[in-house]
């Protein structure tokens, strides 16, 4: 039972039908022992950076578990889902009534994900309950990320932590858990995934077909800091050239530096760039905290806390320009000039 869902990035697996899992040995053998125990958890908190296999993991777990539905019967170690089986089928066409995937739904006028997980998509998950109340199987609701969801749907989330129904299960995904709810935080076992390392993530971009080679690997690598969708953008998406252009703004002066300015803007606006823009918001925020940081260090409190408010209001001004579906031109603008202002 899963909704429209936003296009997976190009070169990408979506992750229902992703067979493989690579960096995260640790957290796969743990998750099979604890269900194994039948003393597992109702809700996993599965936290860490996008891109860098959340939502795969939980796939792959939400599949040991309705592969086997006895936990005093299950293998110590989740496997590579079998292609053949009906479950695999099912959870990899959304067709599985055992499973509910909630994420941020698609608008069909613009063809982009909306800006949050509302209550009325959380208001499914009451619904999948009812529904399968009675069949006495596993009921696994993923919530991918829970960093979207808004005030009233987390509210609705919480409702359901703190009664779960009898053999249900809730992983939970979130990219900044400092973000969630304490009160969620509190009723779910956290479970940490680190960045792979550069071992692991050739390995997970090969098996998407890409084998890093020539002079761009290293910066490739260093780049996408452990995170396979990184990495895609930086390959796929032009994720290079964006993050030099910003580099020669930052480091740029007069007209030349604002005409570069209104072109890296006219690309991040453009048709079909939400990727793109994404990857640049992801950029943008970074270099600021960066910048925080090493003031920070050095020992600049004036500075450091100039760049931790701009953090702040860089954040803000996202999320609100998302939500209302401004002129992303000129927010991209209005984003660098206040960033130059305060270098």
């Amino acid at each position: 039972m899963t909704a429209e869902q936003p296009r997976v990035l190009e070169g990408a697996l979506a992750p229902a039908t992703n067979s493989k899992l690579f960096g995260h040995q640790e957290a796969e053998a743990f998750l099979a022992q604890s269900y194994r125990s039948g003393k597992g958890h109702h809700a996993v908190l599965i936290e860490g950076p996008e891109g860098i296999g959340k939502a795969t993991l939980a796939f792959r777990f939400a599949n040991h578990i309705l592969s086997h539905p006895d936990p005093a019967d299950a293998p110590e170690r989740l496997a590579d889902p079998d292609p053949a089986s009906m479950v695999t089928r099912q959870l990899a066409s959304g067709a599985s009534h055992n499973l509910l995937h909630l994420a941020r739904p698609v608008d069909e006028k613009t063809g982009r994900a909306k800006g949050a997980i509302t209550v009325d998509e959380v208001r499914r998950a009451g619904k999948f309950f009812g529904q399968t109340s009675g069949t006495g199987n596993w009921r696994i609701v993923i919530i991918d990320p829970a960093d979207d969801l808004n005030r009233n749907a987390a509210n609705a989330i919480l409702k359901m932590l703190e009664e779960p129904p009898r053999r249900s299960l809730f992983l939970v995904l979130t990219h900044a858990p400092g973000k969630l709810l304490p009160t969620i935080r509190s009723r779910c076992l956290p479970l940490r995934l680190k960045p792979l390392d550069t071992q692991a993530l050739r390995q997970a971009l090969a098996h998407l077909g890409l084998d890093l080679a020539g002079p761009d690997a290293e910066r490739v690598l260093a780049a996408a800091s452990g995170s396979v969708s990184e990495a895609l953008k930086l390959i796929n998406y032009g994720g290079l050239d964006i993050a030099g252009a910003f580099d020669d703004i930052l480091a740029g002066q007069g007209p030349a530096a604002r005409k570069n300015m209104h072109k890296l803007a006219d690309v991040l606006s453009g048709k079909d760039s939400e990727t793109i823009f994404d990857f640049f918001s992801s950029l943008l925020s970074g270099r600021i905290m960066q910048l925080a940081r090493e003031a920070a260090i050095a020992g600049d409190v004036g500075r450091a806390e100039r760049f931790a408010r701009l953090s702040s209001s860089v954040g803000e001004r996202l999320a609100v320009s998302n939500a209302y579906n401004l002129d992303r031109k000129q927010t991209i603008l209005s984003l660098l000039d206040d960033l130059k202002d305060a270098l």
